[in-house]
Formats: C-alpha cells, structure tokens, sequence
C-alpha cells in the first residue's frame, strides 16, 4: 500500500483549536473523497503545546500513480490537480495549512507486526520521521533499519502494530523513512519512546533501552522530528 503523510502546521495567526475544528469540519469532508483514496487517517497530538506538528493526515492508495496525480509527487511540496476532490482539497489548504512549513512523505507501508489485525482507530501512535547519519547511503541505511534495528524495536514493550514506511523515491524524499509504533496505552508509549517535546529519551530496561542505544548507530538522531498522537480513521474502503 502506498501512503502520502502530510505533517500539518497551522498558519499565522490560528491556533491549534482553530487549526483542528476548520480541518476536521470543513476540509476532511472534501479529502476523505480524493479520488483513489482506499483509506484515510488523522493523527492528533497527546500534547499540541509540546507537539513539533499540529496533526498528521495519512492517505492510502493502492496505485502510486493515482497517488502522485492526487498529492503531487515526491519533493514538490505543492501541486496543481486539475480536477475533482484532488484539485478541491489543493485550493482548501490555503485557508488553514503553512504550505511552506508542512513536510511531506511519500512510501510504500510495510507492516512489522500486528496484533489488533489493522484496526488503529483510538490506539496511540509513535511516528519517527527518520534522517541517516552522515556518511551512510539511503540504501546502507534502510538495510541497517531493516536487518538490525527492527528486529528490536517490534518487540518494544507495549507495541501491539509497527510499521515501516519506505520513500519511493529516496533520491527526492524529505526523510529516509518513517517508523510508527502503535501503543493501547499511552504511558507505555512515554515509558518506552519519551513524551512529545523530548527528542531524545532514556529507557531503563528491556526492548526499549536496546532500540534506545541501537538508533545511535544509524540515525540522525538531532534532525530527526517525532510526533506522538492518537490516531482517528476517517475512511476505510467500503466504509462510509
């Protein structure tokens, strides 16, 4: 499944209130129908006054291509849709998004483990938005995070869904990847990952300390945003 994350910030002049009641009340209606979207979901902050980001919105297509025709495509952060919900949604975004400020991702989802069989709606999400370290290619990168660092960090206490996204096209990509970790319990969460606000965290034992000290190894860890939040299913295919 091929995903588009946009990390949201609010213009000048709104507040986060102001930012969320006008993009679940007047532009989620007009997005949920993008044509192509399968699956549509919304990420709110634990903490909006420590949060780097107002809110997470996450589209799902099965094509790549009806993704880039709808959402533009890696590295141009701005688009020009010529038609229907796509071009409805691009000219409603002026009305409440800092365009210039929102980074962009686009990747395919590959699912590490899953024990709630998809179902995310209300569980707590940890998304690292990750950056290599110096002197590592994308690809020495991912192999790193693939072989190594997720065979831990799926068995992070707590965590019931871990996913791993890679970009489609790296050499254009704001981020080498994303990770997300999906937690029932939000203390669990702050236990293994830090509370939002925190870059940097220090668990003291199991899974958690491991992951902690094996990042060292291939992340960046200083230009990396993080955001922690509970996720909210707007649309799934069949569903209205």
């Amino acid at each position: 499944m091929y995903k588009h994350v946009a990390l949201l910030v609010r213009q000048e002049g709104m507040t986060h209130e102001e930012f969320v009641d006008y993009w679940q009340t007047n532009h989620t209606p007009i997005a949920r129908e993008i044509e192509g979207v399968v699956r549509y979901q919304q990420v709110l902050p634990t903490e909006p006054e420590h949060a780097e980001f107002d809110g997470l919105a996450e589209l799902y297509f099965e094509d790549l291509g009806a993704l880039h025709d709808a959402l533009g495509s890696e590295g141009s952060r701005d688009y020009d849709p010529e038609k229907g919900k796509a071009k409805e949604a691009r000219e409603d975004v002026d009305n409440f998004l800092a365009i210039d400020e929102r980074p962009r991702f686009i990747g395919e989802e590959i699912v590490q483990k899953d024990t709630v069989d998809g179902d995310t709606d209300g569980l707590y999400k940890h998304s690292a938005f990750l950056v290599r370290q110096e002197g590592m290619t994308h690809e020495e990168f991912v192999d790193y995070w693939q072989t190594n660092h997720t065979p831990i960090a799926r068995e992070i206490e707590g965590v019931v869904k871990y996913n791993t996204v890679v970009p489609t096209d790296p050499d254009n990509a704001e981020f080498d990847g994303v990770a997300e970790l999906y937690f029932e319990d939000l203390e669990k969460l702050y236990d293994a990952l830090g509370s939002e606000g925190s870059r940097d965290y220090d668990p003291e034992k199991g899974k958690a300390k491991e992951a902690r000290e094996d990042v060292d190894n291939f992340l960046a860890i200083d230009e990396r945003p993080r955001f922690i939040g509970r996720e909210r299913l707007v649309k799934r295919e069949g569903e209205r």
